[in-house]
């Protein structure tokens, strides 16, 4: 936050605006699809931002560099949130804009202990205000992939900051990673992660189950998605990494697909109508896949959901690789806004160019996506040493 002011004149800035919001348009207008890519756009030296020049009003992706990945964000009190994990712990960034989020300075909130079952491999951390007090839903296990579980770190005080203990380990009925939360309007909440079918390795289904409380689940899990599309099937059958986003009672389920490691990881859609019930599966719409690689990006997935901050655009975030070869090491974080179409649904269009600059702040409502169309989508409802985060 702390950058020089952008040199860039306020007609200059406006034409810079209105020449990659028309980008971004042509972008959300295709539908994503691994051989389709985006068209080739040459954008003049003159309306190019280099980043020494980034200031007010102006983003350029990444949002982080790499290695960074499994992207979660949430709004609360004024500042956005961003949740990751490393071997030393989970870790908060915090900042009132979330395209400065890359800029602060990541702290340690928990600290897990040197051995046991809740010690190893702690993947893709979420942070959810749940009743008043702060929740880190995160998967880890005691140095073997099979025990991974899903674990729930409460906030000792309200400060969002932390320091956070370990409550519970859910009972997921096996193994399990990425667990999300989904609230409905009337208060009833559902736990949604990614799951073994059985007590081996090799396919990796979505599955759903109450919530009696933010640390405790109730009943059996109830499959949800099971991995049965080409293009949920490459290198290795997986659905993980749901995420909740919420329009005018209706609820979107996203989630990534096939293997993370590979090119070909994308984003499919599940669709809930306002008054069905989350735990019947023939209740969820099947969208197919909405988001995939283009020539711009390689295996996008594992997103989450903000308004820009100005609260006039939805903004989908997400990791991508950078290079095809299969790998972990090259994913980075990267921001993006979205629409809905006239029935309400999101259309993520295809990854947009990470040469090409978004202009954030103080833009006109009518320039942006979404705008008009009563766009209800929310960011989800935190001082340690800070720790240079190696994930």
């Amino acid at each position: 936050m702390n950058e020089p002011q952008s040199t860039l004149g306020p007609d200059r800035l406006r034409l810079l605006w209105l020449f990659s919001f028309m980008i971004v348009l042509l972008a959300l207008t295709g539908v994503a699809a691994a051989a389709s890519p985006i068209p080739a756009v040459v954008i003049p030296p003159e309306l190019q931002a280099p980043p020494a020049e980034r200031g007010a009003g102006v983003f350029l992706n990444p949002l982080l560099r790499p290695p960074a990945q499994d992207p979660q964000i949430t709004y609360h009190a004024g500042n956005y949130y961003y949740c990751e994990s490393s071997p030393e712990g989970v870790f908060l960034r915090v900042s009132p804009d979330f395209t400065e989020l890359g800029r602060a300075p990541a702290r340690r909130v928990w600290a897990p202990p040197a051995s046991g079952p809740f010690s190893k491999n702690i993947w893709a951390p979420e942070l959810h205000v749940l009743d008043g007090r702060a929740h880190i839903y995160v998967a880890a296990d005691d140095g073997d992939n099979a025990n991974h579980r899903m674990g729930v770190l409460v906030a000792e005080t309200d400060d969002i900051l932390g320091p956070y203990r370990l409550a519970s380990i859910l009972d997921t009925q096996g193994w399990a990673i990425d667990g999300t939360v989904l609230t409905l309007d009337d208060g009833r909440r559902y736990f949604i992660w990614s799951g073994w079918p059985g007590k081996k390795d090799g396919q990796q289904n979505l599955y759903i189950a109450r919530m009696k409380s933010p640390t405790e689940l109730q009943g059996r899990r109830v499959l949800l998605k099971r991995p049965d599309q080409p293009w949920e099937r490459h290198a290795m059958p997986i659905c993980e990494g749901p995420q909740i986003l919420r329009r005018d009672g209706r609820t979107f389920l996203i989630y990534s697909a096939s293997g993370s490691w590979t090119a070909d990881y994308c984003l499919g859609m599940l669709v809930l109508e306002p008054g069905a019930d989350p735990m019947v599966p023939a209740n969820w719409i099947h969208a197919g896949q909405v988001f995939a690689r283009n020539e711009h990006a390689y295996g996008v997935g594992h997103c989450d959901f903000v308004l820009s901050p100005d609260g006039g655009a939805d903004w989908i975030v997400y990791h991508a690789k950078t290079l095809p070869e299969d790998g972990w090491g090259d994913r980075e974080v990267r921001a993006q806004p979205f629409r809905w179409d006239v029935k309400g649904w999101p259309i993520f269009g295809q990854p947009v160019d990470p040469a090409l600059p978004l202009v954030m702040p103080d833009v006109p409502t009518e320039f942006l996506a979404g705008a008009g169309d009563g766009a209800t989508a929310r960011p989800r409802e935190v001082e340690p040493e800070p720790v240079p985060v190696a994930l």
